[in-house]
């Protein structure tokens, strides 16, 4: 990319600020945007606005000036769309990203794009569905944990182990219930164990941290890719073999059961454990509802949502895994539940799937 010196050979080490504060830049080609995003960011202690650009051009070179940690990035802009800016961006420089988006579905299928691409995170800008203080509240914890991201060595691993994911297989069905909870790398992390599950796989109830539009974006590519069916959860809808339900951005999912069926219940609420949907919020309910029946599921991510949960499924006699720290892009949420006692099991991701399905036929 003109005007970017290129990192060199090896991965760049992104995202060890030394116990600095972390460098932010924002790039929005919408001046109200910029001007929230810096009133509500420079509240946070441990971050500092260090410019804001109205679109790439100029956003490169202040990259090469101010040198940030972490960029956020809009995907519709003029002179050059964010989406080709990200992928210049990841070839040359890598950096953190993450995707501030429009709350639409158009804007939900670029942001998987984007995260093809090599952003971290996305999320969607303040309006009718997310207040600027949920959205601030959002924004900072996706800021902290993309700080702690090698971007260099993650686009490293994923290209050295684009493989075709192995497909496993069940002797017999069960009535079982996989729980399975995670945030930042979890769109990675998900696609793997998902796409590796058979058709007559346990039911899977998820909760991934994305926006609304965002969730149903990522359930239809998944729909497209596994053997089970993935849909983003509606209210009511039944938890069967085969089929993996996604809670919507915004919305708790909780787990019910009526005589030998279970569904799920999506509503709204505050924030929990910092955030809608809440993984404490689906695991607590899978406790209390399934028991032993369920195994329970806590991938990478920022933050301590779903360690408290994890262990009450636990402690309710239910198996429980936590995805290892070598396989992890953040390692704060399994950590989180294994420092609680919360995980009977530790592994690394390419290993959950077959765990889980073990698990399910004992």
């Amino acid at each position: 990319m003109a005007g970017i010196p290129t990192s060199g050979g090896s991965p760049t080490k992104i995202g060890d600020t030394g116990g600095r504060r972390i460098r932010v830049l924002i790039v929005d080609d919408s001046a109200l945007v910029r001007e929230i995003l810096v009133k509500e960011l420079s509240r946070e202690p441990e971050i500092e606005v260090v410019g804001t650009a109205p679109d790439p051009y100029i956003a490169r070179d202040k990259i090469v000036n101010l040198k940030p940690d972490v960029i956020t990035l809009d995907i519709e802009m003029p002179r050059m769309d964010g989406l080709t800016f990200l992928r210049k961006l990841m070839k040359h420089y890598p950096l953190p990203v993450i995707v501030v988006s429009s709350l639409t579905p158009k804007g939900g299928d670029l942001a998987l794009e984007a995260l093809d691409a090599g952003a971290v995170e996305v999320m969607c800008k303040p309006g009718a569905a997310y207040t600027v203080g949920d959205m601030s509240v959002a924004l900072i914890d996706k800021i902290k944990a993309a700080s702690r991201v090698s971007v260099g060595r993650r686009l490293a691993e994923r290209a050295a182990t684009a493989v075709p994911v192995e497909r496993l297989s069940m002797t017999r069905t069960t009535n079982k219930v996989i729980a399975m909870g995670a945030s930042t790398g979890g769109t990675e992390a998900l696609y793997q164990v998902l796409t590796a599950m058979p058709h007559n796989a346990p039911g899977i109830v998820i909760v991934q941290h994305m926006p609304e539009h965002f969730t149903r974006s990522f359930a239809q590519r998944l729909d497209n890719a596994c053997a089970i069916s993935v849909k983003e959860a509606e209210d009511g809808d039944t938890v069967t073999p085969g089929r993996a339900l996604l809670a919507p951005g915004n919305y708790h999912m909780l787990l019910r059961r009526s005589g030998a069926v279970y569904f799920v219940e999506v509503k709204s609420g505050p924030l929990v454990s910092r955030h809608r949907p809440s993984v404490d919020v689906l695991f607590k309910s899978v406790a209390r509802y399934a028991g032993r029946n369920a195994i329970g599921v806590i991938m990478t991510g920022m933050g301590a949502d779903g360690a408290d949960g994890l262990k009450e499924m636990r402690d309710q006699g239910a198996e429980t895994i936590a995805q290892d720290e070598a396989t992890c892009v953040v390692f704060g949420m399994p950590k989180e539940a294994i420092a609680r006692g919360a995980a009977t099991h530790v592994a690394p991701l390419h290993e959950i799937p077959r765990l889980c399905l073990e698990l399910a036929q004992r």
